[in-house]
């Protein structure tokens, strides 16, 4: 197959460190797992624990420099195995070859005219690192007596990569050449550059995500050089925090869900190839044939030669892109900013608030998100909101009054208020609260784009800035609709306009409704990211032709 592997260890000459005993090392990991293992720190002392870790995690580094597994070479060297291997294993490779698109990175390159929907490449599963692969790979024996490993698949397949990118006859080699030596996701930006997110609605994320990976690397460090069943792994003698780094971006931009061979369940799974696609905006195109047991992409659109070839991610919001992708998508239709909300438990109306959203099917409390288009919140926040502004006669008309229950289909129906009244509140709430959020920012809108302006901006800079620009546009825009829906039910309320009238005959309307804003409730609960899930995945569950399970892409752009 093409180049053998040339893979080496460095541990010595030109800019490897001095030899650093096993126990010293040891000793430096353990107080960086002791550190990323503390109690959450208080509001507003996050930067400086991140400060903290960053400089253990910058400690280890300077030891280990030099002792990373690299390859010879440059990617591009050995993209002509991927395809030889590719076309071996039974993929097709017949409409498209890898080409470089400048600032888009490397991507798939139309080798003929390819129509919109028709089948033009798959993978079968015998070309996919998974979970399962990864259980009966040399990494098996750990993987059965580990629970971390066995409840974090994501986790399982990074340490799978690793693994197999250190044997050189592993299968995947071919594969694994050909990913990216370093990534653009936060993992990888200087202090500086993260400091530029700072204020923004992101940056929790993002400096959880580093020390989440760092609590990650320290606890599997120090699994790998004690326990029994690690013994015969080979990453004992090489396991940088450097090359879990990369592993971690690499599986966090490129992981897909995928079913299991007897379709009984999903697992995570890395598909050569197929990840060389860029995003744009569109429609899921892929899936998985469980008949034939491959995965199939249809084109999104039609291709003439030579043109790039694109799939589309899914309904992420920038945030989303920077953090598990690496990348700002300009002009997102999705985009979007996370905002907290919650009723207060010391608040006289609390249990009626909470009982009427429990009815209702939304958390007292929870996550919600702002859009960039019109209108700028869901149906269930438009719900939520409806009910934190509602007063206690309403919430005894709600729970108690004439069908009550029914009414209940209204909340998130922007064509049944409750009030005129409750809907000035709502919307005052949220023009007051999108405000007060830009007052968080350090620098304004107008400071941002002139920052932009600059040639000399690293790229991470201007990933930074470019996201936290889009946050404040959306922001502004919410504040903005905030304000022209407050006046216009201030208008309503000052003319003696008639409430529009919940009645029996408009449950099916409710029921069938296509927008989003007619929906008369979410069922669904938005739940925060749970910890130690900063590498991401989705399934979509879409219908078309036979494709029985399709998902969501978490890649990147630039790969």
């Amino acid at each position: 197959m093409g180049k053998k592997s040339r893979v080496k260890t460095q541990k010595s000459g030109s800019g490897a460190s001095a030899v650093v005993s096993p126990k010293e090392m040891m000793n430096l990991v353990s107080e960086l797992l002791q550190k990323c293992s503390s109690a959450a720190p208080s509001a507003g002392k996050e930067w400086e624990e991140y400060i903290q870790i960053r400089a253990l995690v910058e400690k280890i580094r300077k030891k280990q420099k030099g002792m990373s597994v690299v390859f010879e070479g440059s990617r591009e060297d050995y993209f002509s195995d991927l395809m030889c291997w590719a076309q071996y294993s039974g993929a097709s490779c017949d409409s498209f070859t890898v080409a470089n698109f400048g600032k888009e990175g490397y991507g798939l390159r139309a080798t003929r005219e390819i129509k919109a929907e028709e089948l033009f490449l798959w993978i079968p599963r015998k070309m996919l690192m998974t979970v399962e692969s990864a259980q009966n790979s040399v990494l098996g024996p750990l993987y059965s007596q580990d629970r971390i490993l066995q409840a974090m698949g994501n986790v399982t397949l990074a340490l799978h990569l690793l693994c197999e990118r250190a044997i050189p006859s592993s299968p995947w080699q071919p594969y694994i050449r050909t990913l990216p030596q370093d990534y653009d996701t936060p993992l990888y930006y200087q202090q500086d550059e993260v400091r530029h997110l700072l204020g923004t609605q992101a940056v929790q994320d993002v400096l959880s995500q580093y020390k989440n990976t760092a609590r990650q690397y320290a606890y599997f460090y120090k699994l790998i050089q004690t326990h029994p069943a690690a013994s015969k792994l080979p990453l004992k003698d090489s396991f940088t925090f450097d090359d879990y780094r990369w592993a971690v971006s690499s599986v966090m931009t490129r992981q897909n869900q995928i079913p299991t061979e007897d379709g009984s369940r999903v697992t995570l799974a890395l598909i050569p190839l197929w990840d060389m696609c860029n995003h744009t905006s569109g429609l899921i195109t892929t899936g998985y044939n469980l008949e034939d047991d491959r995965c199939e992409c249809v084109a999104l659109q039609d291709y003439k030669e030579n043109e790039q070839i694109y799939i589309f991610y899914g309904t992420r919001s920038n945030a989303e892109f920077v953090i598990h992708n690496g990348f700002f998508f300009q002009d997102n239709a999705h985009d979007r900013v996370k905002i907290k909300l919650g009723i207060s438990k010391s608040e006289r109306l609390y249990a009626m608030k909470a009982e009427v959203l429990a009815r209702a099917g939304i958390p007292a409390s929870s996550i919600f998100a702002l859009h960039c288009n019109e209108p700028p919140i869901s149906a269930q926040l438009l719900a939520f909101l409806r009910v934190f502004c509602m007063t206690e006669e309403e919430l005894k008309d709600y729970l108690l009054g004439e069908r009550a229950i029914n009414k209940i289909f209204t909340l998130g129906n922007s064509e049944f208020p409750v009030s005129w009244e409750n809907e000035i509140k709502l919307w005052t709430f949220l023009e007051t609260r999108a405000a007060l959020l830009l007052k968080t920012y350090k620098t304004t809108s107008e400071e941002d784009r002139s920052m932009l302006e600059k040639p000399d901006l690293s790229l991470h800079s201007r990933v930074a800035i470019q996201l936290r620009l889009a946050e404040k546009q959306i922001l502004e825009k919410a504040s903005a609709s905030g304000r022209a829906k407050r006046l216009h039910f201030q208008k309503k309320l000052e003319e003696g306009a008639p409430l529009p009238r919940y009645e029996e005959s408009d449950i099916a309307l409710l029921e069938n409704a296509d927008s989003d804003a007619k929906l008369p409730i979410i069922l669904r609960k938005l739940e925060e990211v749970e910890e130690g899930q900063e590498i991401q995945t989705t399934v979509c569950m879409n219908h078309f032709s036979s494709w029985t399970v399709l998902f969501n892409s978490l890649k990147n752009e630039v790969i």
